[in-house]
């Protein structure tokens, strides 16, 4: 009995046939994402801009409209209130109050009591506050994180292959971030510390199938090496095209479940991951590969003195 295979073992799509196209196409969209980023900016969690946050189920619909001006009326600040993880659970955001964390911690109580009085039988069921000291230091951590692991991955890769590699590594990984930030622009999600965590999933990813990918490029360097190098990345893109496709769709069926299933408080990033996966597996195939033709490699271009009295390398 035959083993069902998701890609047929003589599977030849001439995927460098698009490469200019789909340089254009990505460019347009990195532009396009980067400049919602700009106009729209990013709907930063109190992780990031500081803030209180309280998560209150009602036990009957409320107004949202009444809700907002009764907690307004406190003089805390302007409240946006928005539907959490069903029609009567709600998320309060209130900007941060002038003074220490004190000041912070009153204002939470004073909407759990405005809550528990005004609406019987109604549950409070978180209430944080972030302090401006610690929402500065988080978001510059975390941009530091994200920036240091695509340049950490850019000096292995360039280590472990050659300068070229970690070229087309980096642009792999930066492509994948900016449209990542250009989704969260545009859908207006919330960005906190779990995005950030996803970021970093979906940068491991992306290198974990540019890695394999370049793993087979530099094989078949060494063995093909009277080969274009069009013909040789196209025969490198399908000799890894199963495990691509096997190892993308298992994580987007079990992410996709989750999106769907799962419970809002990870909305945010499974979602992220998912459309990173859906991502890094596109630019691992039309951007870190096409850029070793725009970077000038060819098959011999990393040939060793040496090598040229070993045995003869096999032609196609």
């Amino acid at each position: 009995m035959k083993l069902l295979k998701l890609i047929p073992d003589n599977t030849n799509v001439d995927f460098m046939r698009w490469r200019n196209v789909a340089l254009m196409l990505q460019i347009a969209l990195v532009v396009a994402a980067l400049s919602i980023v700009w106009v729209k900016g990013l709907n930063l969690g109190i992780d990031f801009v500081g803030g209180q946050v309280v998560r209150t189920t009602f036990a009957q619909p409320v107004d949202v409209e009444q809700l907002r001006e009764r907690v307004n009326a406190l003089g805390i600040g302007d409240a946006s209130i928005q539907e959490f993880g069903g029609p009567r659970s709600y998320q309060i955001r209130l900007p941060k109050p002038e003074g220490d964390d004190a000041a912070a911690a009153a204002a939470v109580t004073s909407v759990r009591k405005l809550i528990t009085e005004t609406y019987p039988g109604a549950r409070v069921d978180a209430g944080e506050s972030v302090s401006g000291k610690v929402s500065e230091e988080l978001a510059v951590d975390g941009a530091l994180a994200i920036a240091l692991s695509m340049l950490g991955i850019a000096l292995y890769i360039w280590f472990r292959f050659e300068w070229q590699f970690g070229v087309g590594a980096l642009a792999t990984l930066a492509h994948d971030v900016c449209m990542i930030f250009g989704f969260f622009a545009l859908t207006q999600l919330q960005v906190d510390l779990n995005i950030v965590a996803a970021f970093l999933a979906i940068v491991g990813y992306s290198l974990n199938d540019t890695v394999v990918i370049y793993d087979r490029i530099r094989e078949n360097l060494r063995k093909y090496r009277k080969m274009a190098i069009i013909p040789l990345l196209n025969l490198s893109l399908n000799e890894t095209l199963s495990r691509t496709m096997v190892t993308s769709i298992s994580i987007m069926l079990a992410l996709a479940a989750l999106v769907l299933l799962g419970p809002d408080v990870i909305f945010g990033l499974t979602v992220a991951i998912l459309l990173g996966t859906f991502i890094g597996t596109y630019s691992s195939i039309y951007i870190s590969s096409p850029i070793l033709v725009w970077l000038g490699v060819k098959p011999d271009s990393f040939l060793r003195v040496e090598d040229s009295t070993g045995p003869k390398p096999q032609e196609i």
